[in-house]
């Protein structure tokens, strides 16, 4: 019993297994190094990694089944080194245009975009209820991951992968579309700023009240200025909430959908989007899951993609 005691332990710390974890580490760290320069996030996403992948069998297949928000993240955070601007021309009039337009604002005889309504008659407990929300827009899809992980793997891999989807063609639309967030305008006008750091635009009034720096951190990090639509803000809880739909959950579902309507509305009330961002975040996310839902039963290989993820994590 000792000896096959051992011998699993032994697989378990393989050398083949060490080396193969220590070669896509150190590639990870020089590749972001050169692309990006070096953070401390980086060496803590590698000790996550290891420490999960090497303590137990159960926290392996966790590790494991968890790679794709981790390569979303890895993916999400080298367009640092490839800002979209860099491709094609940043939209900035004709959005800001297109949504007095069409979702114009009537306010004291002048026509305005949302953005700018509420920027004139916010408060301070809108401001801390939008921060709030906008603080879920990535625990709670992280959260339900977990559950759906614990509890149906086979649907936690077709979240996952709907996510992972859904953020490619946002990602594709940022270069195809650069497109300048509605503080950029209130800030910098129509003119088009190379390099312009990140913002926290209304947030900041959240960090304001609890006289903290929670966004002011996060945004520090954003990863470019230029990639308001479409808004994967909108687009994660509509995507949490479909397979919970879909799943069953019952009364939980009242909850994601007073999430989700909740971030649509802090999106555009803390000047981070446009309504058009919005809306374009909403069909980004209904077309990456009526995309994957398509490819998941009309196509063999990403059946036989999923059965293999399964027999990893089970």
């Amino acid at each position: 019993m000792n000896t096959n005691a051992e011998s699993n332990a032994a697989n378990f710390y393989s050398s083949k297994n060490i080396l193969i974890v220590a070669l896509i580490s150190i590639a990870y760290l020089l590749l972001s190094f050169l692309l990006i320069g070096y953070k401390p996030e980086q060496l803590f996403l590698i000790l996550l990694f290891c420490t999960f992948y090497f303590a137990s069998k159960p926290t392996r297949k966790f590790i494991l089944a968890f790679s794709v928000f981790i390569v979303y993240w890895i993916v999400f955070d080298y367009m640092k080194a490839f800002p979209n601007y860099n491709y094609n021309t940043v939209h900035i009039a004709g959005l800001y245009n297109a949504e007095k337009k069409i979702f114009g604002i009537n306010y004291n005889g002048v026509r305005i975009t949302p953005n700018e309504y509420w920027l004139r008659n916010g408060n301070s407990f809108l401001d801390v209820i939008a921060g709030f929300f906008y603080l879920t827009w990535i625990p709670v899809p992280l959260m339900f991951a977990v559950y759906l992980f614990i509890t149906k793997r086979k649907e936690f891999f077709y979240f996952s992968l709907t996510f992972f989807l859904v953020n490619i063609i946002g990602f594709v639309i940022y270069y195809v579309y650069p497109a300048a967030p509605p503080w950029y305008i209130q800030q910098h006008g129509f003119e088009f700023i190379q390099g312009t750091p990140g913002n926290t635009a209304g947030l900041s009034k959240f960090d304001h009240f609890f006289h903290s720096q929670i966004f002011k951190s996060i945004y520090a990090k954003s990863s470019n200025v230029f990639a308001a639509m479409p808004s994967l803000h909108s687009s994660y809880p509509l995507i949490v909430l479909y397979y919970a739909l879909r799943n069953k959950l019952g009364a939980i579902n009242f909850l994601f959908a007073f999430i989700m309507i909740g971030i649509w509305f802090s999106a555009v009330y803390t000047s981070h989007h446009f309504v058009l961002d919005v809306c374009a975040g909403i069909c980004c996310a209904i077309a990456g899951i009526s995309l994957f839902q398509w490819l998941a039963q009309k196509n063999k290989w990403v059946r036989s993609f999923i059965e293999k993820l399964l027999q990893v994590t089970e």
